[in-house]
């Protein structure tokens, strides 16, 4: 009779275990398929895709580079040609045509890519309009349900996992403590002994579940699978230079100011002597001024005559 109770019990709490394992590993499963199919209907515009990569400036680089708008030197400035200045001739996407248009601003001075793709004023302002009207296309995916932030769940899950643990200790030592009798009593023991087994492995079968359903990212991996067309159509040494124009955020600035290095090592000495000077100053002023305190300070001390 004792068998039959307890495998009675240990079947019960096994269900009620994997009960919501099984129910998660459903819902997950759901979820997975359709962020999947989805995802699959996406086409993502190349532009678009670039920008989720965060690569839009140096793609809407290379195709004025490719379209003969601009050139790109050694050093990492860019310069329009006979072609770029022409206003009646712009890229039909928008993405080129805003750089082309912030090059413009700055000419006849040479400009980096990366100065403008961080500090022009109108350029940023254009990428975030064509980001957001590009998003408010993607479909929106379902999230995967993971218990992560309902602190009731969580609660709910550690006192069950404390309630198991407690059953599955007297349970066990009901079935060690217990002398099956006939056919019978062994099948309900070994009943319970798979049971009990099981509960043991009820935190690894709900990982598996949740690493089987994990669907990961992947709009991301849409938008990583291939590089812009006109990224892509560039030579090696064309794609340095647009990348080393990129990286060169501070030394072109266009029409605002061209920045060298010698400069910045001029502003340095001429701060340094300032500075000396200044610790110089304050050093003899604080000298004459004890000077002139010590014939106060001494005790007992006469004015000197006037004369």
């Amino acid at each position: 009779m004792r068998q039959f109770a307890l495998a009675t019990l240990v079947s019960a709490a096994t269900a009620a275990v994997y009960g919501p394992i099984a129910l998660l590993w459903w819902r997950r499963a759901r979820v997975r398929s359709r962020t999947l199919r989805l995802v699959a209907a996406v086409e993502p515009e190349p532009y678009h895709a670039a920008l989720l990569r965060q690569e839009a400036t140096e793609a809407a680089a290379a195709e004025l580079v490719l379209g003969g708008y601009l050139r790109i030197d050694e050093e990492g400035a860019a310069f329009l040609t006979e072609q770029g200045r022409d206003p009646a001739r712009t890229p039909a996407h928008p993405m080129p045509a805003a750089l082309l248009e912030a090059v413009r601003r700055h000419d006849p001075e040479p400009v980096s890519i990366g100065w403008i793709d961080w500090c022009d004023d109108e350029y940023p302002e254009r990428r975030s309009e064509y980001r957001s009207e590009r998003d408010a296309l993607l479909p929106e995916l379902p999230r995967m349900p993971d218990g992560q932030g309902n602190m009731f769940l969580a609660c709910c899950t550690c006192v069950g996992i404390a309630l198991v643990m407690l059953f599955w200790l007297l349970a066990g030592a009901l079935l060690v403590t217990g002398r099956p009798h006939g056919l019978r009593e062994w099948a309900f023991t070994v009943v319970a002994a798979l049971g009990l087994a099981a509960l043991l492995l009820a935190e690894k079968a709900g990982r598996v579940v949740r690493e089987r359903t994990e669907c990961g990212d992947p709009l991301g991996d849409l938008v990583r699978s291939a590089p812009h067309p006109a990224f892509a159509a560039l030579d090696e040494e064309q794609r340095t230079l647009v990348l080393r124009s990129l990286d060169e955020r501070y030394r072109w600035r266009g029409a605002d100011t061209v920045v060298h290095e010698e400069a910045y090592d001029e502003d340095d000495d001429e701060g340094d002597e300032w500075l000396d000077e200044k610790v110089w100053w304050e050093d003899a002023y604080e000298y004459r001024a004890s000077d002139e305190d010590e014939p106060d300070a001494a005790p007992g001390a006469t004015p000197p005559s006037s004369g």
